[in-house]
């Protein structure tokens, strides 16, 4: 599973496909102050990253992979870094 929903950081990994949206949605909801930690994504599918610009969850750590970092980065995350 690409996502790994702990007490307060949602953890994603590897590529997260547009069913994992639906999950990460709920968990933002139910968890306003919890984080996301994108340090092992290597993909986001556009509805994934829809959540993400639309509950502008706080980053607890980029990608690894600079390119995706900066380019996510550049989307947005007003939540924090």
């Amino acid at each position: 599973m690409p996502i790994t929903f702990k007490k307060t950081v949602a953890v994603l990994e590897g590529v997260c496909a547009v069913e994992d949206a639906e999950g990460l949605l709920a968990w933002l909801q139910s968890h306003p102050r919890g984080k996301v930690n994108l340090k092992r994504v290597e993909h986001l599918h556009t509805a994934v990253l829809q959540v993400l610009m639309a509950a502008s969850p706080a980053i607890s750590a980029w990608p690894e992979d600079p390119d995706l970092a900066q380019w996510l980065r550049c989307v947005g995350s007003p939540g924090g870094t």
